[in-house]
């Protein structure tokens, strides 16, 4: 019987660095927080800023912008920046396939910029085996759009009273899972089990909502004081750094109005990912039952930072912007953020919006940005036996491109050179095994070949980061220049007193977007031919 481990890559949509209870969080996720004493948890790995960037540097090693995905899924441009996943590049599912083993997705793809007709950057033609999920980025948790069953559109299964995307993520999961041992026991699998949630729309049942009444009233700014206090005394926080203060656009709670209503919207929000812990707990119980847990690498993290987006109503009711823009009972969905419609159910479509804030305790600025807030996600890695101390904390730095050399090295996979005659590029990341093998405190971080050059870009907004160094702009703004040894937060801008470090590192940016197909954003906007797309949710998008 093959001995090798199986893997299982469990990403959330949206989810801030500190919502789990295991990160600080106040939102109930008791079989994450398991899964993290029995683990162990990164506290300084890095997603890329977006959900669609991130699912793509993700499943290949690469840079987003080497994988076709330089903003979303649509064409932003040329080389680099077409919105489908490049055939240049190998999945992991694709390599673990050929390894011999069973490949399973259930979720969320939003890979593909054709998510109508059948065509080859969809999941079952990027090394999938089974496939049950949306393409698309975003949609109604009780009846998403582009719902598909392998290359079939399965939407009429919403229809059915009961249906929360969700659960049916975690249904399909399971079903992978029995059906594999049924059937496969010979072969190991790899399972990616995307879940949509926290991602906007606020949507839950209202069973999982009624547990978190009052949770919250305290709002935003008590509550991340609450939660700075946890993180540092569980040790993922260095209690030297300052909180970062909020940005321009976050008001005070004191200040803000309609408390009632943001309130529910945060209350909704947890209820959410507490539906997500729960299944995942029932994957975890499928696992156990099967003996399987013990032989299964684990990783759970989130795709980019918490959202403070905000979706305006539109000025004529009634008319339709979004899939499907009615209920199951066909009710009319009422889209925007009214203070005045309580968010949870099927008919409303709204955000969390500034709490936000609480979620990407103690960091600056949100999904979008590659400040701290916008990239810093929860790592959560479980392999018993195989991973050090239990309930143990990591600080060395790891990005999303590292996933791909750590799967393949805990499978005893190699990384191919060329695919179904096609030349691949090579992987830009570093397996994280030594790392989650070795327990490092805060004070350790120049151990394992340390520093080394991390990148980010996305719509102008850019960094690198070298050993404890970190170059970020939020475009079209200066550089800014932090020690994150010193100052995670990023609240003491250092680029006038170190000049020549900013020319260092700006020029070790400019050689990484170069070699890796990043438009500058003032060409991206000067396509000749180009036209804004309006988005119906948060204006002009480019």
């Amino acid at each position: 019987m093959d001995k090798r481990p199986n893997v299982m890559i469990i990403l959330c949509d949206d989810m801030g660095y500190s919502d789990l209870g295991c990160f600080g969080g106040e939102i109930d996720t008791p079989h994450l927080d398991k899964l993290a004493a029995d683990g162990i948890r990164c506290t300084q790995f890095y997603s890329s800023p977006r959900c669609a960037p991130s699912r793509a540097s993700m499943l290949t090693g690469l840079h987003p912008h080497q994988a076709g995905i330089g903003i979303l899924t649509y064409d932003d441009g040329p080389d680099g920046y077409p919105g489908n996943l490049g055939r240049n590049t190998v999945t992991m599912a694709e390599v673990l396939r050929k390894e011999g083993y069973r490949t399973y997705l259930s979720g969320k793809w939003h890979l593909a910029k054709d998510t109508a007709h059948e065509n080859d950057t969809w999941p079952l033609h990027r090394g999938f085996d089974r496939f049950y999920g949306t393409l698309a980025g975003s949609g109604s948790f009780y009846m998403p759009h582009t719902l598909m069953r392998g290359n079939e559109n399965v939407e009429h299964e919403t229809l059915e009273e009961g249906f929360y995307y969700t659960d049916a993520i975690t249904e399909h999961a399971i079903s992978c899972i029995r059906d594999h041992l049924q059937q496969c026991t010979e072969q190991p699998f790899f399972q990616y089990v995307a879940y949509t949630a926290p991602h906007w729309p606020l949507q839950a049942p209202e069973e999982e909502i009624e547990r978190y009444r009052g949770r919250f009233d305290q709002g935003w700014d008590q509550l991340r004081e609450e939660r700075l206090t946890r993180m540092t005394e569980m040790g993922i926080l260095s209690p030297t750094w300052t909180p970062a203060e909020r940005d321009s656009g976050t008001p005070s709670w004191e200040e803000v109005d309609h408390k009632a209503w943001r309130q529910r919207c945060m209350e909704v929000y947890a209820a959410q990912i507490t539906r997500m812990d729960r299944g995942i707990g029932d994957i975890l119980a499928a696992l156990r039952e099967a003996g399987q847990l013990d032989n299964t690498l684990i990783l759970f993290l989130s795709d980019n930072g918490g959202c403070a987006e905000h979706i305006h109503p539109h000025p004529e009711p009634g008319v339709p912007l979004i899939p499907r823009a009615t209920t199951r009972e066909n009710k009319p969905v009422l889209l925007g953020n009214h203070p005045d419609v309580m968010p949870g159910k099927a008919d409303t479509f709204q955000t969390y919006n500034y709490w936000a804030y609480l979620s990407n305790t103690p960091f600056r600025l949100y999904k979008s940005w590659v400040h701290e807030g916008g990239i810093a996600t929860p790592l959560i890695a479980h392999w018993p036996g195989r991973l050090g101390r239990p309930g143990s904390i990591r600080h060395t730095p790891g990005q999303l491109t590292d996933l791909m050399p750590t799967v393949l090295e805990a499978a005893g996979a190699a990384y191919p050179s060329r695919y179904e005659g096609v030349e691949v590029l090579p992987l830009e990341g570093r397996s994280l095994m030594p790392v989650f093998t070795n327990d490092l405190d805060l004070d350790d971080l120049d151990d394992l070949d340390l520093p080394r050059h991390l990148f980010w870009e996305h719509q102008g907004n850019a960094a690198v980061r070298s050993g404890h160094l970190k170059l970020v702009r939020d475009y079209p703004g200066e550089w800014e220049l932090y020690d994150l040894q010193k100052d995670r937060t990023e609240s003491c801008n250092l680029a006038e007193r170190y000049p020549e470090t900013v020319a260092a590192l700006s020029s070790e940016y400019e050689k990484w977007a170069a070699r890796c197909r990043v438009i500058p954003r003032e060409q991206i906007l000067n396509i000749p031919g180009r036209v804004l797309r309006q988005s119906p949710y948060f204006g002009w998008m480019i």
